[in-house]
């Protein structure tokens, strides 16, 4: 009664030995009911291990508590959940990234280049690649544009087209002293196309037109004086063999002559020189009548007989 005056508890309303523990320990320590171990919710949360793929010709970036932790290999990997994650994947591929730039050459005449630049991830600085840079190609756009701004204004157009190998080359030397300690290789620059405008590209053709068309006449020009000096140098041969032949021709007459002479003086007797010469004549006068009346497009003049006439006809 004293006791309970005193405001203490009977021993029966007294909690059971252990009731204040986890539920685990109480059959240890003889009271409640006991268990041999604790459930998945009263043992708090545990890890899980994943599965990852990853592609061939790729790396997967692994982090840990937000911290860089390993690199993923192509192929199957194994990841503890959630305390870490792949954040990322590189490929090692080779990329290739066409970029287009406008600048001015030296003659003031706008160009437009297209660059095409082939690049890919170093296996060895993946860390590098995936961590230093946000935007890789829109970096490596940005040096194109530096180096063709610098490079073409210093050629005339038609230096620009002819040295495109020397813009390719110092494109490629300004990436790759830059682009290397971020982890990226450049293997190759091309120009593969140098476009100016349209109106300059149409008078472009008609300057070669016009030199072709000059050239041609030229051409021709030289074609028809050859003609013309081969058809003199012919004329002038022709000429000279017809004379040729007729100097031959009247020294051989010349020869007959003498020769009929001789022998018609020899074969009939009391005859002058002179009176065979005006027979010869005669001769050849009839002759030619001749042939004249044998042609029908010939003219035939007849003149009067007089005795100057017949005087100057003998």
């Amino acid at each position: 009664t004293s006791a309970e005056s005193r405001g203490a508890a009977h021993p029966r309303d007294r909690p059971a030995r252990g009731s204040s523990l986890h539920p685990s320990f109480r059959g240890r320590l003889g009271g409640g009911r006991p268990t041999d171990r604790p459930t998945a919710r009263e043992a708090g949360p545990a890890m899980a291990c994943c599965v990852i793929c990853v592609q061939t010709s790729e790396v997967g970036v692994v982090e840990r508590f937000g911290q860089y932790s390993k690199l993923a290999g192509a192929g199957c990997n194994c990841i503890f959940w959630p305390c870490e994650a792949m954040v990322g994947k590189l490929s090692l591929r080779v990329q290739s990234l066409d970029v287009r730039c406008e600048t001015k050459t030296l003659d003031n005449v706008f160009v437009e280049t297209v660059i095409s630049v082939q690049y890919s991830v170093i296996q060895e600085k993946v860390y590098q690649a995936f961590y230093r840079l946000e935007n890789p190609r829109q970096q490596i756009t940005s040096y194109v544009y530096d180096v063709i701004r610098a490079t073409i204004p210093t050629f005339t157009l038609d230096q620009a087209f002819e040295a495109k190998e020397e813009i390719a080359q110092s494109v490629k030397e300004a990436l790759t002293a830059t682009m290397n300690s971020y982890g990226y290789l450049i293997l190759n620059t091309l120009v593969t196309d140098m476009s100016p405008d349209l109106r300059v590209r149409n008078a472009m053709n008609e300057i070669n037109a016009s030199k072709r068309l000059k050239e041609a006449a030229y051409e021709k020009a030289e074609g028809d004086k050859v003609l013309v000096v081969k058809a003199a140098e012919a004329e002038a041969e022709s000429k000279y063999l017809s004379g040729v032949g007729v100097a031959r021709q009247r020294k051989a007459i010349v020869d007959g002559l003498r020769e009929s002479i001789s022998q018609f003086a020899g074969s009939v007797k009391g005859t002058t020189s002179k009176d065979i010469i005006d027979l010869l004549l005669i001769t050849q006068y009839f002759d030619m009548l001749k042939d004249v009346g044998a042609k029908p497009t010939t003219a035939t003049v007849f003149i009067p007989e007089d005795e100057d006439a017949e005087t100057s006809s003998k």
